[in-house]
C-alpha cells in the first residue's frame, strides 16, 4: 500500500511511504516524533520501535544497493581527528569512520541524508560518501564519540580555550604586565597550557611546579602518587610562576609570602574544570601547586564507591534519620568530599532544604545551597553555620570541623532536628571521638549528636590488563591480617606490573572504609572519658569492619595488591 506523504520529507521517509513496511498511521506518527524531539526518522523509529534496528538496516540495504557494514569491524580512531566536527555529527546523527586519500566516509544508518554529507564535504573540501550501518551501533558510537569529545587532544586545543575565573578586578588593570602577549612569551603560554591540560587528561588531582638550584620538576599527582613528567630548564622557573600567578590572577610582583587563587579551565563546548592555585615562595623560587577541582569526574553513585554491604546500609540508616552528626575522616585527598557528597545526592529532593559551607566548593549539585567559605572577608565555616541556622534548614554540610566554635554550632544543630554531615582530619574512627573531645566538646554532647563516623582512604586500584598472581602460604597471609575465614588453601593475589593502559600497574582507585555507628556502648565509654584504644576495641566487638581488614578484604578480591594494603594501613 502507498501512503501518501509530503515530497520534503526525507527520502527514506518516502521509501518507507512507498513500502508495505509500515502502516499510514505508523509512518504518520513517527514522523510527528521526529518533529516533536527533534531527533531523525531513523533514531525514532528504531527507539520507539516502529521497526528494530537491524529490520531497518535491512530494509535500506534492499531499497539503496548499499551494503550493511559492521561498526564494530572499523575502528573510528583512525580519522584525523580534525575530521571528528562534533557539531555536525550531532546535528546530523553520522559519524566520520573512514579516510581513503580524499574520500571521507560517514557511518549512516539513514543513508539518504544528503544534508549530512554535503555538509561534511563542504566543511572539509572532500569527498563524501555513505557507510550503512544498525542505528543501535551508531547511537553506542555517538555517545562514545560525544564521551572523547570532551578529553583532550593536545595538538588541537588552542590557547583561547583556556579562560581565567572571573574574580574581580581586571588582570589588565591590576597588573602593568605583558606575560602571554609578546612572542617571545607565546613559548610559554603554549607549554604551560598543554601542562595542565594533559593533566586532565591523565587525571591528575594536583599539579607541582617545582624550583631547585641546578633544576626545575613538573609532577603530577595520578591516583593519589606523585610522578615525574617533565625537567624543563631552569631558567625557566620564574616565567612559569608569573604565568600561571597572572592566569590565577594572583599579584606577579609578591614573591615573598603565599599566595592563592584560581583557574576556570574551558577543556571543550561542554567541559570545564576549577583549579585552586598556591604560590609558595621557597629557597629557589616560587613553588606553584594546583589542584584540579573536576566536578564532572566525581562518580557520586554509592555502589561504585567501595562500601560493602554492611558499610552501605550503615550510611544510608543514617541518612535516613531526621538529625544527628554523620562525620567522614581521613587524611587530605582520602576522597571525604565524594563520600559526603554522595550522600547528599541521595537527599537532594525538592522537599529538603540543603545547604553546605565549603572552602573550596569542589562539586556543584544543583538544588543545593553552597556558601564558599571566605576568611578574608570574615566568611567562616562558623559564620556560615550560624547564618544557616537562620535559613530553616533540613541538611546541613559543613566542609571541615577546624575549631571548637564550628564544632559547637554543628553540634547544635545536630541537636535540634537538623541532619549535619561534616568531616575532620583524624586517622580512624575511634581516634574522632577523641579529637572532638580534645577539641573542648562535652562527652554528653559527643554522645547525643553523633550518629555515624565513617573512616576512609584511597587505594589504587590494580590494572585489570596487567595485573599478575601473586601466591603467598597460607601462614604468610595470616601474619598480614587475614582472617581464618578469609583464607583458603587455592586463594589467588595479585600484584602490579606496568603496562601502556595504567600507570606502574595501577589505574584508577577504590574506597577502604571503616563505618562506625554510635550505640550504647559506646556512648557510655565517651561519657566515662575512655580513650581511642578502648573505643576502638569497643568498636570491633559490636562488628566494625577496620580499615586494615576492609583492604585486605579488597585484595582478597583481586582489586588491590597487598602492596597497596600495607601502603594506606600500616
Amino acid at each position: 500500500m502507498t501512503i501518501p506523504i509530503n515530497t520534503s520529507q526525507s527520502g527514506l521517509a518516502r521509501s518507507l511511504a512507498a513500502s508495505d513496511q509500515l502502516s499510514a498511521d505508523q509512518l504518520t506518527q513517527a514522523l510527528a516524533l521526529t518533529r516533536q524531539e527533534g531527533k531523525s526518522l531513523s533514531t525514532v523509529l528504531v527507539e520507539h520501535r516502529f521497526l528494530s534496528s537491524i529490520e531497518l538496516a535491512h530494509f535500506c540495504e534492499r531499497e539503496y544497493g548499499l551494503p550493511l557494514t559492521d561498526l564494530d569491524e572499523i575502528a573510528p580512531d583512525q580519522v584525523p581527528p580534525q575530521y571528528m566536527s562534533m557539531d555536525l555529527i550531532e546535528r546530523h546523527h553520522v559519524a566520520p569512520v573512514m579516510l581513503q586519500g580524499r574520500v571521507l566516509y560517514l557511518a549512516m544508518s539513514d543513508p539518504t541524508d544528503v544534508a549530512a554529507l554535503e555538509d561534511f564535504g563542504f566543511r572539509f573540501s572532500l569527498v563524501t560518501d555513505a557507510v550503512l550501518v544498525e542505528e543501535d551501533k551508531l547511537q553506542l558510537l555517538l555517545a562514545r564519540l560525544q564521551q572523547a569529545g570532551d578529553t583532550l587532544d593536545l595538538d588541537h586545543i588552542e590557547d583561547t580555550d583556556i579562560a581565567d575565573l572571573e574574580l574581580g578586578e581586571d588582570p589588565e588593570e591590576r597588573y602593568h604586565d605583558d606575560l602571554g602577549k609578546s612572542d617571545d612569551d607565546a613559548p610559554i603560554v603554549r607549554y604551560i597550557n598543554k601542562i595542565i591540560l594533559d593533566a586532565v587528561r591523565r587525571e591528575a588531582s594536583d599539579l607541582h611546579f617545582e624550583p631547585y638550584e641546578r633544576f626545575y620538576r613538573i609532577r603530577f599527582r595520578i591516583d593519589g602518587m606523585l610522578h615525574e613528567i617533565a625537567s624543563p630548564p631552569v631558567n625557566l622557573g620564574t616565567r612559569f610562576a608569573a604565568r600561571l600567578k597572572v592566569m590565577a590572577r594572583l599579584d606577579i610582583a609578591e614573591r615573598r609570602l603565599p599566595q592563592d587563587g584560581r583557574i576556570k579551565i574551558k577543556l571543550t563546548r561542554n567541559k570545564s574544570v576549577d583549579m585552586r592555585v598556591n604560590s609558595l615562595p621557597t629557597q629557589w623560587g616560587e613553588k606553584i601547586v594546583m589542584r584540579i577541582l573536576d566536578s564532572s569526574a566525581a562518580k557520586l553513585d554509592i555502589d561504585k564507591l567501595g562500601y560493602d554491604e554492611q558499610q552501605k546500609q550503615l550510611y544510608l540508616d543514617a541518612l535516613k534519620k531526621p538529625q544527628g552528626m554523620i562525620l567522614v575522616t581521613g587524611p587530605t585527598g582520602s576522597g571525604k568530599t565524594v563520600s559526603l557528597y554522595t550522600g547528599l545526592s541521595i537527599l537532594n529532593t525538592v522537599s529538603a532544604n540543603i545547604s553546605t559551607a565549603e572552602d573550596p566548593v569542589e562539586i556543584t549539585l544543583p538544588g543545593i545551597n553552597q556558601v564558599q567559605i571566605n576568611p578574608k572577608s570574615g566568611l567562616s565555616f562558623a559564620h556560615a553555620l550560624r547564618a544557616f541556622l537562620r535559613q530553616d534548614p533540613d541538611i546541613i554540610m559543613v566542609g571541615e570541623i577546624r575549631d571548637l566554635e564550628t564544632a559547637e554550632i554543628a553540634v547544635k544543630a545536630a541537636q535540634t532536628g537538623h541532619l549535619v554531615l561534616s568531616t575532620l582530619h583524624t586517622n580512624s574512627a575511634a581516634e574522632t571521638l577523641t579529637r572532638l573531645s580534645n577539641m573542648g566538646l562535652p562527652a554528653y554532647n559527643i554522645a547525643s549528636s553523633v550518629t555515624l563516623i565513617m573512616a576512609q582512604r584511597l587505594a589504587r586500584k590494580l590494572c585489570l590488563h596487567c595485573k599478575t598472581e601473586d601466591t603467598l602460604p597460607v601462614e604468610q597471609l595470616h601474619r598480614l591480617g587475614f582472617l581464618a575465614g578469609q583464607v583458603h588453601e587455592t586463594m589467588t593475589l595479585y600484584k602490579a606490573v606496568g603496562c601502556k593502559d595504567c600507570t606502574d600497574g595501577y589505574k584508577g582507585r577504590i574506597g577502604i572504609y571503616e563505618v562506625l555507628p554510635m550505640n550504647d556502648t559506646l556512648a557510655n565509654l565517651i561519657m566515662e572519658g575512655a580513650n581511642s584504644l578502648t573505643l576502638a576495641r569497643a568498636a570491633a566487638e559490636s562488628g566494625m569492619i577496620s580499615l586494615r581488614q576492609a583492604a585486605l578484604e579488597k585484595a582478597r578480591l583481586g582489586i588491590i595488591s597487598l602492596a597497596e594494603v600495607n601502603r594506606i594501613t600500616l
